[in-house]
């Protein structure tokens, strides 16, 4: 595939088209998985960030590092530990002497990139995990008395083990809010482990392709966010947010307002990516699931009884009917 022509960045077939073919490319790192790569496009589409759970070993960093190729995006990878500093990620000021004495000059951290991995971010404590927080939600570094801008688009991808693990801190209920979505990646199976074997241990890799560029990525989440939703969709939709606050013995504590943006503009990422220029009830069902199952505090009850977050969510999903 060729650049994108410049002169359809505002048609909203042609670039849908497009980020199809990015989808596809990034299939050929990945073997299987293609839940979580669709979920990690809708996201992007969106100018969310993503929290992806699993144990190691499962291709977590493949997927991000394949994601930064075909897009073409600056790509840092950042190894969260206990011994991790927020000046670490978003970088310090540091004294220059020059011919006028010395003065204060800013070096950069990683975290001044396109596409960010914060591996195992559960590892760090909680002080160097909320050093993400401003540059998750504003785009911007403040180190003393001065901001500064991330370059667009910007986008990060965290992971982390379960928290049963030894050595991990659970996030903060505000930062797990600003991931637009929580992915769980789920264990293979026998033939995709096969198809894993045979591409990691293989004599030849697949050569990933450039299909896209941060411009054409910040046209579509453009033509994403003008995609129109009824309203009795949008009553839906709020209703279920609404419903993670009615009385439920299996909640603690429900979703937030962001929780409600986060879902339109998941269903509105899923409706552009399948062709479709409305939202519809299955939409916002679907996305339900990774939009809300981290924002969902589950009650003792819930917990003591084995119900899982997303056992939850169906039932409230069910409760509203539509699906």
């Amino acid at each position: 595939m060729g650049e994108l022509d410049s002169g359809r960045l505002q048609d909203p077939e042609y670039m849908a088209q497009q980020i199809a073919a990015c989808e596809t490319e990034i299939q050929k790192g990945i073997i299987g998985q293609r839940e979580i790569i669709r979920q990690t496009m809708l996201a992007m589409l969106t100018g969310g960030n993503v929290l992806l759970e699993g144990m190691p070993g499962l291709g977590k960093t493949r997927l991000v590092s394949t994601i930064g190729k075909v897009f073409d995006l600056s790509f840092k990878r950042i190894q969260f530990t206990p011994d991790l500093m927020p000046s670490d990620v978003t970088g310090t000021n540091i004294i220059i002497k020059n011919e006028q004495g010395s003065a204060f000059s800013f070096e950069r951290g990683p975290i001044f990139a396109n596409l960010i991995l914060a591996d195992e971010i559960n590892r760090a404590t909680p002080k160097t995990q909320s050093a993400l927080l401003e540059a998750m939600q504003e785009h911007t570094v403040t180190v003393g008395n001065d901001s500064h801008a991330l370059e667009e688009p910007f986008f990060v991808l965290a992971t982390q083990n379960p928290i049963e693990n030894e050595g991990t801190y659970p996030l903060p209920e505000a930062q797990l809010d600003r991931f637009m979505f929580k992915i769980l990646v789920r264990f293979p199976t026998k033939e995709e482990l096969r198809g894993i074997v045979g591409l990691t241990e293989g004599t030849q890799a697949p050569v990933i392709e450039k299909k896209m560029d941060g411009r054409g990525l910040l046209a579509a989440r453009e033509l994403v966010g003008q995609i129109p939703i009824a309203d009795a969709v949008m009553d839906y939709l709020l209703g279920i947010v609404m419903e993670t606050h009615a009385a439920n013995p299996h909640i603690r504590e429900g979703a937030s307002p962001r929780a409600a943006q986060a879902l339109i503009r998941a269903s509105r990422a899923k409706a552009f990516l399948e062709g479709r220029f409305n939202v519809s009830f299955q939409d916002v069902a679907e996305m339900s699931y990774p939009v809300l199952r981290h924002r969902i505090i589950p009650s003792f009850d819930a917990i003591s009884e084995g119900i899982a977050e997303d056992d939850i969510i169906r039932a409230i999903l069910e409760a509203n009917g539509k699906v």
